[in-house]
């Protein structure tokens, strides 16, 4: 992402060939990283429930990233399917993503927001992302349950 020019977020429909490829390029790494009864992650399909949004960020037609916003009830939310695409990692591109989805929470007046990522030092990038963001350390919530490969965590608006 070049610092001159803006990032385009914006709200998708998980048709466009770029953010199918973005996602399963996803769901297979979180495989290759977590057993299988630890991945979290959803698939398409899972991702076009009416409960969750969806954003990608672009700069120009070039997909950088993504990130998903669940509704758990009036008053929280969970951020779900966070990932940068790999060229643009390191660049501030979830930052934006994070921000947009934080921002969009306060708007829908929600007192908490929620995510589970991975505890393996793969997820360190992410688990310090969301640390610099406010989000603390708790135990699951909304159906998770304990789990070594989970981390949860939880930011108060």
């Amino acid at each position: 992402m070049k610092e001159n020019r803006q990032l385009d977020i914006r709200e998708d429909d998980l048709t466009g060939k770029a953010i199918i490829d973005l996602l399963r390029e996803h769901l297979n790494n979180m495989h290759e990283i977590t057993p299988p009864e630890s991945v979290h992650a959803l698939d398409l399909e899972g991702l076009r429930s009416p409960d969750i949004t969806f954003w990608t960020a672009w700069e120009g037609d070039e997909l950088l990233g993504c990130g998903a916003l669940k509704e758990l009830d009036s008053k929280t939310g969970e951020i779900k399917s966070m990932r940068t695409v790999d060229a643009h990692r390191r660049k501030g591109v979830a930052s934006k993503i994070l921000e947009h989805i934080i921002q969009e929470a306060k708007r829908r007046d929600y007192d908490c927001l929620y995510l589970e990522t991975g505890s393996f030092p793969e997820f360190a990038p992410a688990r310090a992302l969301y640390a610099r963001y406010g989000f603390e350390y708790r135990g699951p919530f909304a159906g998770y349950v304990k789990d070594p490969n989970s981390v949860f965590m939880a930011k108060k608006l």
